[in-house]
């Protein structure tokens, strides 16, 4: 085999480009070339598209207006104000400033919310960057005690609020950031389930699902990235779904009447936590790195968008998208998550030319001179040092990564606001608490 003219010695398979504008083909094209690396029968979302056209039309049908209000409503879906962008932030297809800059001129109060909610996300980044693996381990204290309950009685069915979430869980692949903290509350910190297990079935599911975000939601809402986890209770439901219990076969002897009652022991926090020693590796460069001519752009899932630093710097140089087939086997994603990618490069190939591949990236990339966008991810950083990396574009941070402290949003921000952002104008926000009102409800 030869890609981008070069000769390969690799065990990967050139795919056919997926049908653009057509959910239920491009389903189809999913499950004859990646089925059997699905969790589940490949479908599309019935609620999300790929692709770079569906992100800006979400961005520009998004009003910021009632933000602050209304942001952690769960049902009816007409009450929702969530801006419902997060699918598309997840996969580069609209970053951080963009959205950033798109609600300027909004009202205050909500502009501001919603910007501390990009810097959360953007504060979640920093962390996986900087922590790498070490964010599946408990941060500041230690979970939940285990019990021998089951998954199904943790998110059990016969309750209203689960039936709800877990079923736009699987189904759509997106719920409401209150209703991620109400079934990370149902399965670690009542149920004493393993809170890794639960962020492994939102990765597997949500559209959105990164490590950087939902493990770090994960670890705040069960308690072990701040002492205090979040306590679900039927308050919560009545309070952001009204009329939702009496809806409930279990109304009347309601399992989560009352808050639960759970305790953590601290754990000492692991040194990077503090301090980063070396932030600009952490960061990646902050101008391109150019060595030589490209063969070819080297997509990853991190930033799929049009505006891609290196798809924009190489316009006449087409595009490699590598699915990565034994970490998808490892993963067991479902396949709307995987329908979406193929959304979004089935698009990409109508405006220039991409070459999609199924194997071990670094063996289906050997011996190609690539340009690149640096990604925040541990996965990126091993593979790029094992492959011909020409031309290394700079990611776009809302916020370059510092040296200071993690330990919390409210210390994170604190050290950042005070040095430059990637993109746009700057703007204050809302100051919060630490990891403890993470858990009091943010939202995406």
């Amino acid at each position: 085999m030869r890609l981008g003219g070069t000769p390969l010695v690799v065990s990967a398979t050139q795919l056919p480009t997926p049908p653009p504008d057509d959910p239920p083909a491009t389903a189809r094209w999913v499950a004859a070339h990646l089925g059997d690396l699905c969790a589940d029968e490949p479908a599309p979302s019935p609620a999300f598209r790929g692709g770079q056209r569906a992100a800006d039309a979400a961005l520009a049908a998004f009003d910021v207006t009632g933000y602050a209000g209304w942001r952690n409503e769960v049902w009816p879906r007409e009450r929702r104000g969530a801006s419902r962008l997060s699918p598309w932030i997840r996969h580069g297809l609209l970053t951080l400033p963009r959205v950033w800059e798109a609600v300027e001129g909004g009202p205050p109060a909500d502009v501001d919310k919603l910007r501390d909610e990009l810097l959360w996300q953007e504060y979640s980044r920093h962390l996986y960057a900087r922590m790498g693996s070490r964010l599946r381990a408990p941060l500041r204290a230690d979970p939940p005690a285990a019990t021998d309950a089951s998954p199904e009685q943790a998110w059990d069915r016969r309750m209203a609020c689960m039936d709800l979430t877990v079923g736009e869980l699987e189904d759509e692949g997106w719920v409401p950031n209150q209703a991620r903290l109400w079934l990370a509350g149902q399965w670690a910190v009542r149920h004493g389930l393993d809170w890794r297990e639960g962020e492994q079935r939102f990765f597997a599911h949500l559209l959105d699902g990164s490590r950087a975000a939902n493990g770090t939601g994960w670890q705040w809402a069960v308690g072990t990235g701040t002492g205090r986890p979040y306590g679900f209770s039927r308050r919560q439901v009545e309070r952001r779904a009204p009329g939702l219990c009496q809806t409930c076969p279990l109304a009347s002897r309601c399992p989560i009447e009352t808050p639960p009652e759970v305790e953590l022991d601290r754990r000492e926090p692991d040194p990077l936590l503090r301090r980063d020693p070396d932030p600009e590796a952490t960061g990646g460069p902050r101008t391109a790195r150019v060595a030589g001519a490209p063969e070819l752009v080297w997509l990853t899932a991190e930033s799929l968008g049009e505006d891609d630093p290196a798809l924009l710097a190489h316009p006449d140089v087409p595009a490699v998208f590598v699915f990565d087939a034994p970490l998808l086997a490892r993963l067991a994603l479902s396949g709307k998550r995987l329908v979406f990618l193929a959304e979004t490069l089935a698009e990409l190939a109508t405006t220039r030319t991409v070459h999609l591949w199924r194997g071990d990236p670094v063996a289906a990339l050997a011996g190609t001179s690539l340009a690149t966008t640096f990604a925040p991810v541990p996965g990126w950083r091993a593979r790029s040092a094992r492959l011909d990396v020409a031309a290394l574009h700079p990611w776009p941070w809302l916020r370059r990564p510092h040296e200071g402290p993690l330990q919390s949003f409210t210390a994170w921000r604190k050290h950042a606001e005070g040095g430059s952002r990637g993109g746009g104008s700057r703007g204050k926000g809302s100051s919060r608490g630490g990891g403890g009102s993470r858990g009091r409800g943010r939202r995406r």
